[in-house]
């Protein structure tokens, strides 16, 4: 299964770009995951949505290409971080490629919480109309106290975090084989 990670971070040493990496090479044998970040996605500009810069064009072309798209959120002001969002109106305009695409999200951060409240709001971005992404329910992942459960290296070493990651990995690819027929885009 192909699986476009869409990091919502631009931070050289995000955690959240540490997640799914750590996600990516612990699930290789299941998952083709893509790392994708934002770094060259530009704004987002109704005069230029049906002839999208290179960046948004590949972003959307990235996103095409996958079965379904893993989201890796850190929290900003108790939201999603503003790259995130720029990347989202991007993916709800033209081809609209997010449409019937089936997601799951993470997320990362410093604080106790997590990222529950930016993950919240991503889930609602992701029922619109432009976007309508069937959502894994029942598995939020929320990482928090971060910097304690990676090394230096960049590896999670905190054991009950990548037990249940293993558990929401198993149940989104359970999710994803009992539901595929009802994905309209995949």
């Amino acid at each position: 299964m192909k699986i476009a990670a869409i990091i919502g971070s631009n931070r050289k040493d995000s955690y959240n770009l540490k997640l799914a990496q750590f996600v990516q090479k612990r699930y290789a044998d299941r998952l083709e995951i893509e790392i994708v970040t934002l770094n060259e996605v530009p704004f987002y500009n109704q005069d230029i949505e049906n002839e999208p810069p290179a960046g948004a064009a590949a972003l959307a072309e990235r996103v095409k290409k996958a079965d379904a798209v893993l989201w890796v959120t850190p929290e900003y002001n108790a939201t999603i971080p503003g790259v995130l969002k720029n990347a989202i109106d991007w993916l709800s305009r033209g081809e609209r490629v997010m449409v019937g695409k089936p997601s799951w999200i993470m997320g990362a951060s410093m604080g106790l919480l997590g990222t529950v409240k930016a993950q919240a709001h991503l889930r609602d971005i992701l029922f619109a109309p432009g976007l309508s992404s069937p959502l894994l329910p029942g598995n939020e992942v929320y990482v928090g106290a971060v910097h304690e459960k990676f090394n230096a290296d960049g590896d999670l070493i905190h054991e009950p975090t990548a037990a249940f990651l293993d558990q929401v990995v198993h149940n989104f690819m359970t999710w994803y084989h009992n539901h595929q027929k009802g994905f309209s885009n995949v």
